[in-house]
């Protein structure tokens, strides 16, 4: 994540000859506290099933919608287009250069309604049997496309990349989709190699121009090309009436890329996201996103956690600004939008934290002024004070710059967020962020950390649209009585279930409603939920011991020396092996010390390395009471990262298990061999 270097130049020669002011100046300024939405230490309230409701739900009622008016996508475009008086809604960068340019609601409206009429012209069907692809980065024509499948009750489906070749194709037609919007040439053309496998698609539409090459190709395919414009056009001068979806209708299908097997699409209705969209925004309350918001979009769109962030700011009226498609020009993006709010994910913020360490690593005025600048913060986190104008704030000026200097707001999701990184990350940027969890199954949160909570290691109460209950898993030695075991979902916001897959449907939920997530939670005493395992990737070892491969990583992964790691083990072995990928900016500065000089692939085969790392882990295990045999054996120390590109992370980044198993079992074999 190169766009990250902004943090290099923080806490300079400047910074440290301030500290003394800012000492003098610390107390001169005593904001409020902020008044969080319900009782930190009461979160959520247990029901006579055992099951735990948010504090927000009155007289135990799940909440459904915020506005009478709106219960569909279709609708909450339209309150943001009154609520906003027409305000700015999307906004791009036409060059790198360039400031960004914006549509107003009603233009995006307008635009929107010419593009479904223009789909109708071209013979695309009205209603819930037309699914409509989209191949696309974020961008305008993104949300266009989107609102033009709402005009007609179409459903949108949105492909990736990283879904993969044969996915895709499996995609297309599950849901028998003739038509596909794209965004790059090169998509388009691995659309067409697959054309022999998808007899039913018919038409791509692009929004860039295409070669005269690839224009032959589709029509020797006999699949008609159109411009994203010339649609608009088609549907301006000949405009077919909105038929507006019902609540119940689906709004989407969105593939789970999962880590085996064929993608699963799960169908989600108007309301499920409407109201998960609204049960955010409530318990978000005072800091939930107004008319004067601005959102940076640069998470995939393809997901549903950046849809529903994007759909909390147009409800309010608010507008949102695509990055230009580049991660390397993220920051410059950012510098040029200024947000108020973002949604991102742990590796972003882990990366910040990365660099801003390895910067005072070296300096003991540096290291010493930042840890007392963080001291100071987190007392006044503790008091609930939240803002970015203390005397100390100076310490963390560039962090915040770099993410444009106007932040409010910072919603994280997708992945855990080691503690030390979350109150680094609310310390350094002065605003409120929230950690979220949930599944694609249930629109994207299920539960939200409360504004106002400084205390980090779990992901809030559940959002008041749904209740958890947590279920014993007892080969786990998980109890429900223990407060502890997997957790399971109801509520208003939960998917209908797997489009075409009726035995992966009753899988998932059971005769009760309740979505089986397969992960395993446990309450802690002020009624918020922790994930600490996960069920569905446990084995047993050869003397029958059960193995959580995922808790053994994640306790891991607090080692300063490992930025990924893949913990094995097999039912005919007896104990555990581990890949581990370090990280390149801690292991670099310990090198430089011991003045260990070698290229970072021979470094990467240190004895010495792999014994720091080895002996490191195996101390975090025992604080952290892991048993003897969930303790690695023997370690590979793995230069290269994982990553989508390789194929050894999902497009969410989660491990992709079988994959490592593979690619690494040279290595997984040799360790065992020394072993035995």
């Amino acid at each position: 994540m190169d766009y990250l270097h902004y943090v290099g130049g923080i806490i300079g020669a400047t910074a440290i000859a301030s500290a003394a002011g800012a000492a003098a100046l610390y107390y001169m300024n005593s904001p409020n506290p902020i008044v969080p939405p319900i009782d930190l230490n009461r979160q959520s309230i247990e029901q006579p099933d055992g099951a735990r409701l948010s504090c927000l739900c009155k007289n135990g009622k799940l909440f459904d919608y915020l506005y009478d008016d709106v219960k569909t996508m279709y609708e909450l475009m339209r309150r943001g287009a009154r609520v906003s008086n027409n305000g700015p809604c999307l906004g791009w960068r036409p060059s790198k250069d360039s400031p960004y340019k914006w549509l107003s609601y009603n233009e995006v409206l307008t635009k929107a309604g010419n593009f479904g009429s223009g789909l109708v012209h071209i013979g695309v069907k009205p209603g819930q049997d037309t699914f409509i692809g989209i191949y696309s980065q974020n961008s305008v024509e993104w949300i266009l496309t989107e609102h033009a499948c709402y005009h007609i009750s179409a459903i949108i489906v949105p492909l990736y990349d990283t879904l993969g070749t044969e996915a895709c194709t499996f995609i297309v037609n599950e849901t028998e989709i003739k038509t596909v919007v794209c965004d790059k040439e090169e998509k388009v053309k691995a659309i067409l190699a697959e054309a022999d496998k998808t007899p039913g698609l018919t038409q791509i539409i692009t929004t860039v121009k295409i070669s005269d090459e690839t224009k032959a190709t589709a029509e020797r395919y006999k699949i008609q090309l159109y411009s994203f414009s010339e649609i608009e056009e088609l549907g301006k001068a000949n405009p077919f009436e909105a038929i507006p979806p019902k609540p119940e209708d689906l709004a989407t299908v969105c593939y789970t890329s999962g880590t085996t097997g064929t993608p699963k699409g799960v169908m989600l209705t108007h309301k499920n996201v409407v109201v998960d969209v609204s049960a955010s925004i409530y318990q978000l309350a005072e800091y939930a996103p107004n008319s004067d918001d601005v959102m940076m979009s640069f998470l995939p769109l393809a997901h549903m956690f950046e849809r529903v962030c994007e759909a909390t700011v147009y409800i309010a009226g608010g507008r949102v600004g695509f990055y230009q498609g580049d991660i390397r020009l993220l920051v410059e993006d950012m510098k040029a939008l200024r947000p108020t709010i973002s949604p991102t994910v742990p590796r972003v913020l882990n990366r910040i934290y990365d660099k801003v360490q390895a910067t005072v690593s070296g300096s003991f005025a540096k290291k010493f002024l930042l840890n007392f600048a963080m001291k100071r913060k987190q007392s006044e986190l503790k008091r609930l004070v939240i803002r970015n104008n203390s005397a100390w704030d100076f310490v963390f000026k560039q962090v915040r710059e770099g993410m444009g200097g106007r932040l409010r707001l910072l919603v994280c999701g997708s992945a855990p967020l080691a503690s030390n990184v979350l109150t680094f990350i609310r310390c350094a940027l002065g605003c409120v962020v929230v950690e979220g969890y949930g599944q694609t199954e249930g629109v994207a949160p299920c539960t939200l950390t409360v504004h106002g909570d400084y205390t980090a290691g779990h992901v809030g109460p559940p959002i008041p649209c749904c209740k958890i209950k947590l279920v014993d898993v007892p080969e786990m030695e998980y109890y429900a009585s223990e407060n502890k075991g997997e957790v399971c979902i109801k509520g208003n916001n939960i998917f209908r279930g797997y489009l075409k897959n009726p035995e992966k449907t009753a899988e998932t939920i059971d005769k009760d409603g309740w979505l089986h997530t397969g992960d395993i939670g446990m309450w802690l005493p002020n009624g918020a939920l922790k994930v600490v395992d996960r069920k569905k990737h446990i084995f047993k070892l050869a003397q029958g011991e059960y193995i959580a491969p995922e808790k053994i990583e994640n306790i891991y992964l607090s080692s300063p020396y490992i930025m990924q790691i893949f913990v094995h083990g097999e039912s005919l072995k007896s104990c555990l092996v581990a890949i581990v990928v370090p990280d390149s900016e801690v292991v670099k500065s310990w090198a430089k010390e011991q003045n260990i000089q070698e290229p970072w692939n021979k470094l990467c085969g240190d004895k010495s390395l792999k014994k720091l790392i080895f002996d490191n882990i195996i101390s975090l295990g025992k604080k952290t009471g892991l048993k003897s045999f969930e303790q690695v054996k023997d370690i590979y120390v793995h230069p290269e990262p994982f990553s989508v590109d390789n194929g050894l992370l999902t497009p969410t980044l989660k491990t992709k298990r079988p994959e490592c198993r593979k690619y690494f079992m040279p290595q997984i074999e040799a360790m065992y061999r020394v072993l035995v």
